[in-house]
């Protein structure tokens, strides 16, 4: 190298320094002579590059059209549910601070009211009707049961699914007379392990249409508000999007490294949240097709995979549940975790983020108090979450602390629910049992 071999007064420490500093000089200088530092950016010899950027593929007319039609949809929505935040910001917080003290001691008061087997493989999947009166129930199986409430009577049993359920959705509006959602149109949606998502009618026991494209399981599936587009999540690793009209396929979502457990539309309809077994989340702007946030971090995300997700009403802020135990809630406008449970000893398996009926963005009111003064929402005071720790909880959306602990089910508990007017919660489990929770004296929070 041409180097003395010892410098005067170096030691053996600074003696490898200089040896290694020489040795990298040596090492660039030979690169530069072979033009190898040109190759670092090029292609391979197969001219396939890993690709560590988003890309992007051209959609067609259909899904241009879709995305118009979401945001002719959610602005108007998003501008009614910001001037009524601006309206609620108004209310005195000592008013709020009561409000919601009552809202917590009224769900103290929740205890078991009903319990119904429910055929003979494991329930899946739980959701209350949006008029809190029918629970559609999806088991191993791949059947759906529709429930009345509280009975827990069986009404009707839906088979066209030949294994388990993954997901269940009830259309907007479905069982609430001022929607004029006819019972013999489509009211719910489901998703099994054979890769079909099928729609339902409240009158006829086979699929009014079946949705065909996905490879492997369906996970969840959730309608967009509009009640136009029906959102599915699978093990395949994507997510799609379906015009209920048509009965077509709009969009092939990537973007996930293992199968898409769970996806989300948020109450105006201009974001969607998936996530999965990645352990990783995305927030997607169905206006534009672009990636907006990703649930993740060193120290911020979840370290197992991610089952459910939900949003509140505000339209910004969603949480997600995992199997590592956590419940966490992320911020988009702060593109930021801004809260985090440990919410149970085992897996999450599902989570509701519950939003009342008076929801200002649905044209709805929460009125005055006999004083004159406004009154603060029920929505987003609280959710529910089911974890295979067998136990069912009602957790603050103000602190994050747990309020309730409902416990019964002798199996892992996989589903939960509850009724928009806050009188139920729903659950389901591995011990084929749906449960029904309550006050005493029947009466909402």
């Amino acid at each position: 190298m041409g180097e003395p071999i010892t410098l005067f007064g170096e030691g053996p420490a600074e003696r490898r320094d200089r040896l290694r500093e020489l040795l990298t000089i040596q090492a660039e200088m030979t690169s530069l002579e072979n033009g190898d530092i040109t190759m670092e950016d090029a292609p391979d010899a197969d001219g396939a590059e890993e690709q560590e950027e988003e890309f992007y593929s051209r959609g067609g007319d259909k899904l241009l059209q879709a995305r118009l039609d979401i945001a002719r949809f959610s602005l108007p929505r998003a501008k009614r549910k910001t001037a009524a935040q601006k309206e609620e910001a108004t209310i005195p917080l000592r008013t709020h601070v009561k409000f919601r003290k009552n809202i917590k001691e009224r769900l103290q008061a929740f205890e078991l009211h009903g319990s119904q087997t429910v055929g003979e493989r494991n329930i899946s999947m739980t959701r209350l009707s949006p008029n809190g009166q029918l629970v559609a129930v999806g088991n191993w199986g791949g059947q759906v049961k529709l429930l009345e409430i509280p009975s827990l009577s069986e009404k009707i049993t839906y088979r066209g699914h030949t294994n388990r359920i993954g997901g269940i959705s009830w259309f907007p509006g479905a069982t609430l007379p001022q929607h004029n959602v006819s019972p013999d149109s489509v009211n719910l949606a489901s998703g099994g392990a054979e890769g079909l998502v099928q729609l339902w009618s409240l009158n006829q026991d086979t699929p009014l249409s079946t949705l065909q494209g996905h490879s492997q399981r369906v996970c969840r599936v959730d309608f967009h508000p509009s009640g136009r587009y029906l959102a599915s999540a699978s093990e395949d690793t994507s997510w799609r999007l379906w015009d209920v009209e048509t009965t077509t396929e709009v969009l092939l979502q990537e973007g996930h490294s293992r199968g898409v457990y769970a996806v989300s539309f948020n109450n105006d309809g201009s974001l969607l949240a998936s996530a999965g077994l990645d352990s990783i989340g995305r927030i997607w702007d169905l206006r534009s097709g672009r990636t907006v946030m990703i649930l993740d971090g060193h120290l911020d995300g979840h370290i197992k995979p991610i089952h459910a997700l939900d949003w509140s009403s505000d339209g910004h802020r969603v949480l997600s549940g995992s199997a590592d135990g956590w419940v966490k809630c992320w911020d988009v406008r702060k593109v930021q975790r801004t809260g985090g449970i440990g919410a149970h000893n085992s897996i999450v398996s599902d989570m509701r983020w519950f939003k009342g009926l008076d929801e200002p963005i649905d044209g709805t009111t929460t009125g005055v108090d006999e004083k004159g003064g406004r009154i603060p929402k029920k929505s987003d005071t609280f959710f529910v979450s089911s974890g295979f720790d067998r136990n069912v909880k009602v957790f603050s959306a103000d602190d994050w602390t747990l309020i309730q602990t409902l416990s019964g089910h002798t199996a892992p508990v996989a589903s939960v629910d509850y009724s928009r007017d806050g009188t139920w919660i729903v659950s389901g489990g591995h011990d084929r049992t749906v449960k029904l929770w309550g006050r005493r004296d029947g009466e909402a929070i």
